[in-house]
């Protein structure tokens, strides 16, 4: 019997990659969206965005489908740049140079990236949401040239910048992997897994 399969709502490969690594203790056959699944990312939070993908894969797929919103909240700007993460500049180079410039010189840098992930059903239902949250601190400078957010924020736990985090590190530390820790189980019991 084939174990069941559940769409990663997602276009990007890496985050695509890095939720398949987390749920690989889950006996899951998994795939990435189809190319042509573009869904609008309407909503007013983590949540919201996170299950317009969901059930739109799941609707288009008629498979279970797992989706992910992530943003990162930085306290001295009111949370910004938040949902709107991906949109706060028209590149990686910029988005960076726009928040160190926005924190200045401020000694208050503290941050967190949040992850929101839902799980629906092939109809499209919504089953069980879950949000994790790493804490760190905004860097002056990026630790290596070429990143996103990544690269400028620092983890303590870990002592490196989350996107120096190895695959253990980023599923026991990172946001996502807290989110996936806390889905495993309801994807055990929903989509019926051993």
């Amino acid at each position: 019997m084939n174990p069941p399969l559940l769409t990663i709502a997602s276009g990007n490969k890496s985050k695509v990659s890095e939720i398949s690594e987390m749920l690989d203790v889950l006996s899951l056959r998994v795939q990435k969206q189809p190319e042509h699944l573009n869904v609008e990312e309407t909503g007013n939070t983590y949540f919201e965005n996170a299950f317009l993908k969901a059930k739109a894969a799941a609707l288009e797929t008629k498979t279970w489908a797992l989706a992910d919103d992530s943003g990162l909240e930085v306290d001295f700007l009111d949370g910004r740049p938040g949902i709107y993460s991906a949109r706060y500049a028209k590149n990686n180079a910029e988005k960076i140079k726009k928040l160190i410039n926005e924190l200045s010189n401020s000694p208050y840098r503290s941050a967190r990236f949040i992850s929101c992930m839902v799980l629906c059903d092939p109809s499209g239902n919504l089953v069980k949401d879950a949000t994790g949250i790493c804490w760190g601190e905004i860097l002056r400078t990026p630790k290596y040239p070429n990143g996103e957010f990544e690269s400028i924020f620092w983890v303590k736990e870990a002592n490196s910048v989350y996107g120096e985090l190895s695959q253990s590190q980023l599923s026991k530390l990172g946001s996502r992997g807290k989110a996936a820790k806390i889905m495993s189980p309801y994807l055990k019991k929903e989509i019926g897994i051993n």
